[in-house]
């Protein structure tokens, strides 16, 4: 029996992605509270946190959108067409907080407000975004045979609109957890405060898309429902309760790392949701990995290189989060 590639590149590609949107989630739930944070130093400490880390998390999106293009052009193709305006949308808010980012710091105090400002509205259209590309994906891509014969505006519809504002709140979780872990005194105390609401809003959030999802898909209806399928899939929805549940609790509990790890959780399962809900298909509705996979001599060779790459990015990116760990404290930091 020869080894699928196809499913070793999917795995790749899940990997990937789950990177991305663990560690540049939190990222840019950052910049999205900022207007919950106008003292300036208090702003310089949110953004030490990941000062050192921030550009580097963006390689796993690299990594995932070039995985796609290797081990399956069709789809590269053909989701890039259908969200061709929010992707492009989702790289301009990357693009406009990766400035701000960096002028920052070197403005002065007249200046340093519209660099806030622009720091906040790419993370804010990044991540919003992201999520409209999510749930268009979700909703399927209109296909005859192999071609894309959707719109350029499909994706403008209630479901997308409604993920990118999932999105958000999920990384404005990410964003208040990770400051919960990584600042002390009354920075901390504020993220703790908003932590106890934004879970609640996440909850309703999550389950507003798991009763939405199936009621507007009927073909993922039937797999979510579907035997054994149902057995295997039941524990999911208990599970997000219950990490929303441990979220809360550790917030009562002077709380560290746990209520980031809660979160990480939440995201974890919502990711899983995903895959359980599109499998086996990479285009979806009805358009498998199998069916969208490049030629196998293409796949081995780019196996090859993926496979020598991503321990070296797993080393370093595990070595920068080493090195800066611990508390970040008013007048100190990266930058």
């Amino acid at each position: 029996m020869g080894i699928d590639l196809s499913l070793l590149w999917i795995l790749i590609i899940f990997f990937g992605v789950m990177m991305y949107v663990v560690m540049d989630g939190f990222d840019l739930g950052i910049g999205m509270l900022f207007p919950f944070m106008p003292d300036r130093h208090d702003r310089d400490v949110m953004m030490n946190t990941v000062a050192p880390v921030w550009d580097g998390n963006e390689t796993w999106l690299v990594l995932g959108g070039a995985a796609l293009l290797a081990a399956f052009p069709l789809a590269y193709a053909v989701v890039l067409s259908a969200l061709y305006l929010p992707l492009m949308l989702m790289l301009l808010g990357l693009i406009f907080r990766g400035v701000a980012f960096e002028f920052r710091f070197k403005a002065n105090d007249r200046e340093r407000p519209v660099w806030d400002a622009a720091f906040i509205g790419g993370s804010l259209t990044a991540s919003f975004f992201q999520g409209v590309a999510l749930g268009a994906y979700i909703d399927g891509i209109r296909m005859e045979g192999h071609r894309f014969a959707g719109g350029p505006l499909d994706w403008l519809a209630p479901f997308p609109l409604f993920c990118g504002v999932g999105v958000v709140v999920a990384y404005a979780v990410l964003g208040s957890t990770w400051l919960i872990m990584k600042t002390e005194g009354a920075l901390q105390q504020r993220m703790v405060r908003l932590t106890g609401m934004l879970g609640w809003v996440l909850l309703a959030v999550i389950a507003i898309i798991s009763v939405w999802t199936p009621l507007t898909h009927p073909e993922i209806a039937e797999r979510w429902f579907r035997l054994p399928n149902l057995v295997w899939f039941s524990p999911v929805p208990l599970l997000v309760v219950l990490c929303v549940l441990g979220l809360m609790r550790s917030l009562r509990q002077s709380p560290n790392i746990a209520p980031f790890l809660y979160a990480l959780g939440l995201v974890f399962l919502g990711y899983t949701g995903l895959a359980i809900s599109v499998w086996p298909n990479i285009i979806p509705p009805g358009i498998s990995i199998w069916d969208a996979a490049g030629p196998p001599q293409s796949q081995g060779f780019a196996l090859v290189g993926a496979l020598f790459i991503i321990p070296f990015i797993l080393m370093y990116t595990v070595w920068a989060y080493y090195v800066f760990r611990g508390k970040v404290r008013h007048g100190e930091g990266y930058h």
